[in-house]
């Protein structure tokens, strides 16, 4: 396959006797199995090139390239003297092409693969039970993973590795020091990380008992806002943002449908599979938060928009999750966040003006549509899959035909 990228015999010598040249014909067949144009793998092939030469030149063969090495070589790019080197300099295609080599290392054996996506560096062995206990007993993401694990890693450093020597007003002090230091956001997460993590350690006996009622409570009054949602032509401009051919276009429109008729959550999209779909029952098996599974039902266009991206869409060795991306390599999204970009592209396509640009913005459009064609709330939070009923009534402020039949008027104007 090499040959099909270059054709001067001096080229493709140079290339094959290298460091990397054991491994540059099938990084080619990689590259070309993956999609990628015939520009972008002649780049990442010299790139692979002048990795294999570097670490040459610092003495270490291809077997130690690691997350270490490619930001030593990333560094050493801009000012390259590596002989033979014909990757660019100040280049940040060198950069992810040894990137992408450095996985077909991975893939084919030669290197080791490094730490998991989602664990940290030389995490403390009770931060990785801890992550393993909400894995599995509370069905935690791997994003809820990072932030708790994250969040309980710098309490232990702060407050010491001797957990069973912590105090309430020592772990009151800390988070509040903690969360005076940043947004209101922020610390919301970081004193429910701390909570699930104190949690933690009082079910294994491992802290003082009730140490988690020492996390103090920030101010928060419920339903005190509206949902952010589209209007109705909003939400019709959205969709005709997506129309086309293209496999873009036919993945975007499928992926706004899907949400915007049904009010799943993008980390639900990202994760979903080809047995999910049920076509014979026209149903769509998905499973959230907690692992609470529902067969939500798949309306007409919904379902059209995914058919016809599934009879286009690339073929993924390896996996069978729906949504691929569109551009080399086509691999399955890694999270929710490649939901909510399609989502934020195709609002600015449409010229749809919103203060909420992801895909949880449709969510609550979803929520307020259902509303308002007098879906009773019981019924829509079995379709959001919200386990408290109080969770739903966030979406009955939108719906003023109701509240006027309950409005009681000013006293003042009463006669």
């Amino acid at each position: 396959m090499l040959d099909t990228y270059l054709v001067a015999p001096k080229t493709l010598r140079r290339l094959r006797t290298g460091p990397a040249g054991a491994f540059i014909d099938g990084f080619a067949d990689a590259l070309e199995r993956d999609g990628y144009s015939a520009a972008s793998a002649v780049r990442y092939i010299r790139a692979a090139d002048h990795l294999g030469r570097f670490m040459l030149m610092s003495g270490r063969p291809l077997v130690e390239v690691g997350p270490q090495m490619l930001q030593i070589f990333r560094r050493h790019v801009p000012t390259c003297s590596c002989p033979d080197a014909k990757g660019g300099k100040a280049n940040h295609h060198v950069y992810f092409g040894a990137k992408r080599f450095h996985e077909h290392l991975i893939g084919i054996g030669v290197c080791e693969a490094g730490i998991p996506a989602g664990a940290g560096v030389c995490e403390p062995a009770i931060v990785s039970d801890f992550r393993r206990w909400m894995q599995r007993h509370r069905g935690a993401k791997l994003a809820t993973l990072r932030l708790y694990c994250r969040d309980a890693t710098t309490m232990l450093e702060s407050l010491g590795d001797d957990v069973s020597g912590w105090d309430p007003k020592r772990v009151r002090t800390f988070l509040l020091d903690s969360v005076c230091k940043c947004g209101v956001s922020t610390a919301e997460k970081r004193i429910t990380s701390a909570r699930a993590f104190l949690r933690y350690l009082c079910v294994h006996d491992l802290c003082r008992a009730g140490l988690d009622q020492a996390v103090p409570t920030l101010a928060h009054w419920r339903l005190s806002a509206f949902p952010h949602c589209l209007a109705p032509d909003d939400v019709q401009r959205l969709i005709a943002a997506c129309d086309g051919q293209s496999l873009r276009a036919l993945r975007d429109r499928a992926i706004i449908l899907l949400l915007v008729r049904l009010g799943v959550r993008a980390g639900d999209l990202a994760d979903l599979r080809m047995r999910d779909i049920e076509w014979e029952t026209g149903t769509l098996r998905v499973s959230g938060k907690g692992r609470y599974e529902v067969r939500l039902p798949l309306p007409q266009d919904a379902g059209e928009a995914l058919l016809r991206y599934l009879e286009s869409r690339s073929r993924v060795t390896g996996s069978d999750r729906v949504f691929v991306r569109n551009i080399a390599p086509f691999r399955p999204c890694v999270s929710g966040d490649g939901i909510s970009s399609v989502v934020k592209r195709a609002l600015k396509r449409a010229k749809v003006n919103s203060p909420a640009k992801g895909a949880h913005l449709l969510r609550h459009t979803a929520a307020t549509e259902m509303l308002r064609h007098g879906l009773p709330l019981d019924q829509i939070g079995m379709v959001l899959r919200h386990r408290r009923i109080d969770t739903t009534a966030y979406y009955a402020k939108v719906d003023f035909a109701l509240l006027k039949q309950v409005a009681q008027p000013w006293p003042e104007v009463m006669k």
